[in-house]
């Protein structure tokens, strides 16, 4: 019986999100079946199936809405309705119904910290002119210096420069991003019923939950003093304002939210999961955003930053566990998003503009990294190719980039462009089955010829790809009920060795080392990431990991 037929069905299962596998979703680099070069919804629906035998339980889209496309979707021009480029709100509808079918949970981007210059709000704000009502929603502000010819504070952007943006009657904004991203004002009542109403419109389309963009964002410190170390913030990429993030009152925000998603739950039957991008440094603070009235995940971006080694990963997995999961929610782990670059190549040394570099070694990391996270208790967040092996695409051309990040920054930060490249289907197509057959025009932006390595058609006609260690083991998650809810306990090991059990049955073992190393475990090989040369699993490869099934005493 193949793993599609097979998996139990989870749809309507309570706390369904705690052990799930989410795949994420940048439908613009997806499937586009216009043949315009660019991904779209009904492309994501025609490859529905591809994710039902896959093996994951849902999908996360990243934004669709009309936009400007200034940062491809989180400039927000309309948060209720579709992009022309990605379809209506009818095809967001026919997916939604076509992926419960499937029995795919649904999971829709919201971006509360930040609109679009084009918003209506931002737009009449700009025309009501200073001390206005309709700016009181942004945050407007004097400059400084004789003329007010200076920014108001000294904050910095993310994207690089400052985060202040004059206007023509010499009024400053807020934008702790691209410019063109104005911040909403969270003290401001207006703001929150605002999107309150947001919600309840995806949440009445029957999404099965949102994901949360910037969700340790939305409030700025009153009087929106200068920071201490601005300077320390220009192009790191990760600036920690202690002012404009994390202030205490964004949790009543996700408070009054998730009222709205148990009340849902509570009508349909069926759980609504708020998941925030929380991007704050400190474990226990990140769990606060978890508490039970809170959200229900989080990210765990500490796993997807962590070197490949035995020591880093332990430190990270515990404190994961004992905080994250101690807060009464589970740990939602990633190892690539479409912020980050790929595991192949971060795992291989290489990086944006620097080159890719070790990729055969980044690729046998990144099997074991898979296999790591999804034996972990709690749930996984797949970015789109990385069942696929895929490497970061380092050597895009200058002008094919389309990131705010690189343009602010003079070039200095390359951005993220080279981990957002249309995937390839299939290897002899000549946009690799992007597009449908007989389309004419290129990809938004380019695919290198060694793309056809990694097309789909080719993953599956090789049964030890990337493509078919990700299906069986989500295949495996599903079936072996440890992996569902057993207990977590470390197994002693020698240094560079990894290795835990989960239930009475199960147990991982990891090598983080370049050498073969003794398994620590005596049981049935199920799954590993690399070949053993010996065929007894006595000696795991290096970079390697595995998972047993052990002998259970009667």
């Amino acid at each position: 019986m193949s793993a599609e037929t097979s998996r139990p069905l989870r749809g309507s299962a309570p706390d369904w999100w705690r052990s799930a596998v989410i795949y994420q979703v940048y439908v613009r680099s997806f499937a586009d079946s216009d043949g315009d070069g660019i991904g779209d919804l009904d492309g994501v629906r025609a490859r529905l199936p591809y994710l039902r035998s896959l093996g994951v339980d849902g999908l996360w889209l990243n934004p669709f809405y009309p936009s400007p496309q200034h940062d491809h979707g989180y400039d927000v021009a309309d948060y209720r309705g579709v992009h022309p480029e990605y379809g209506t709100l009818e095809s967001f509808d026919r997916l939604v119904r076509d992926a419960h079918r499937l029995d795919l949970a649904v999971i829709i981007d919201v971006v509360p910290n930040h609109c679009s210059i084009d918003h209506p709000w931002f737009t009449a704000a700009l025309a009501a002119g200073p001390g206005s009502p309709e700016r009181a929603r942004f945050h407007f502000a004097d400059g400084r210096g004789e003329r007010g010819e200076q920014p108001p504070n000294n904050w910095r952007s993310i994207f690089g420069g400052s985060a202040w943006q004059r206007v023509s009657d010499g009024q400053w904004y807020l934008h702790t991003f691209a410019a063109e991203q104005p911040d909403f004002n969270w003290r401001h009542p207006e703001v929150s019923s605002y999107f309150e109403e947001v919600l309840r419109y995806w949440l009445d389309r029957g999404v099965d939950g949102l994901r949360i963009d910037v969700a340790h964002g939305l409030h700025k410190a009153e009087g929106l003093p200068d920071h201490e170390h601005a300077d320390h913030d220009e192009l790191t990429g990760d600036p920690v304002n202690p002012h404009a993030w994390n202030q205490p009152e964004v949790h009543d925000v996700w408070r009054s939210w998730r009222a709205v998603a148990e009340e849902y739950t509570g009508r349909t039957g069926r759980e609504r999961v708020l998941v925030g991008e929380v991007g704050v440094l400190d474990t226990q603070q990140l769990a606060q955003y978890q508490r039970p009235d809170e959200l229900h995940q989080t990210f765990f971006f500490e796993f997807l930053r962590a070197d490949w080694d035995d020591r880093s990963l332990y430190g990270v997995i515990e404190r994961g566990l004992r905080t994250i999961a101690g807060s009464g929610s589970s740990v939602a782990w990633v190892l690539n998003n479409h912020d980050m670059p790929r595991s192949v190549t971060r795992y291989g040394g290489g990086a944006p503009g620097a080159g890719p570099g070790d990729l055969d070694l980044g690729l046998f990391r990144a099997r074991a990294a898979a296999l790591l996270m999804l034996a972990l208790p709690g749930s996984a967040y797949l970015y789109q190719g990385e069942e696929l092996g895929l490497p970061e695409v380092t050597d895009l051309p200058d002008q094919v980039l389309t990131d705010p990040m690189f343009h602010r920054t003079g070039g200095v930060r390359r951005g993220r462009d080279g981990c957002r490249v249309p995937l390839p289907w299939t290897a002899s197509h000549d946009v690799f089955g992007f597009s449908p057959n007989g389309s004419t025009g290129t990809t938004w932006l380019p695919q290198p010829g060694w793309f056809a390595e990694h097309a789909v058609d080719r993953m599956l006609a090789q049964g030890d790809s990337m493509l078919h260690l990700y299906r069986e083991a989500l295949a495996l998650r599903h079936r072996l009920p440890a992996l569902g809810a057993g207990d977590f306990r470390w197994l002693p090991t020698e240094p560079g060795v990894l290795a835990f059990t989960r239930g009475d049955g199960f147990a991982c073992v990891v090598n983080c080392s370049s050498k073969p190393v003794c398994n620590p475990v005596d049981g049935h090989l199920l799954l590993a990431s690399a070949v053993f040369d010996d065929g007894t699993g006595e000696k795991l490869p290096p970079n390697s990991a595995a998972w047993f099934l052990l002998e259970v005493e009667a």
